[in-house]
């Protein structure tokens, strides 16, 4: 069971069918809505991703274009590559990413996560977030490090990671 916190205005539903929920986005993915929005949010690791739609993302969090063919490239070689839509049933939007390479059986590393500036600080990061987490735990992932940049560190101590000495690159998480 979760429990959320009570200003949080994100809430777990079952708005689309166990079924139009596999169709459009995969098996083992996780729907939400956020109240201000009014919208239905999806975490995927199935889904596959529309590279053109993914570096537009990236840009639009202010990274560096990156080559498509090697952008493709990493997501083959990533043990997890997770996508956050907000759903359309005919034009699903990529509006969150976030990436994990390692060696699939111990230890794992967060890359690449982004949320398009028009849906942060609605908490989807923090879902996202939750949804990586969890995935890794099914596969018997017990220590995951992130890098991140020393502007949003911050975001990362607020949901429990444990920061490297220096503190502002590199957090650690730990499965319980």
């Amino acid at each position: 069971m979760i429990f959320r916190n009570k200003r949080s205005s994100i809430k777990k539903t079952n708005i689309l069918s166990q079924d139009e929920l596999i169709k459009h986005y995969g098996i083992n993915s996780y729907e939400f809505t956020h109240q201000e929005k009014k919208e239905i949010f999806v975490c995927s690791k199935v889904k596959e991703f529309d590279l053109i739609e993914l570096d537009q993302l990236l840009q639009t969090v202010g990274w560096s274009r990156r080559p498509i063919r090697r952008v493709k490239r990493a997501l083959e070689f990533s043990i997890l590559v997770v996508g956050l839509w907000r759903h359309d049933e005919k034009f699903p939007r990529l509006v969150g990413f976030a990436r994990c390479t390692g060696d699939g059986i111990i230890e794992a590393t967060i890359w690449d996560v982004a949320i398009n500036p028009v849906y942060q600080g609605l908490g989807l990061g923090k879902e996202l977030m939750k949804y990586i987490l969890q995935e890794l735990k099914k596969i018997g992932i017990s220590k995951v490090t992130l890098f991140a940049d020393a502007e949003v560190v911050s975001f990362y101590k607020r949901q429990g990671w444990e920061l490297e000495p220096k503190g502002s690159k590199c957090a650690f998480w730990y499965a319980n």
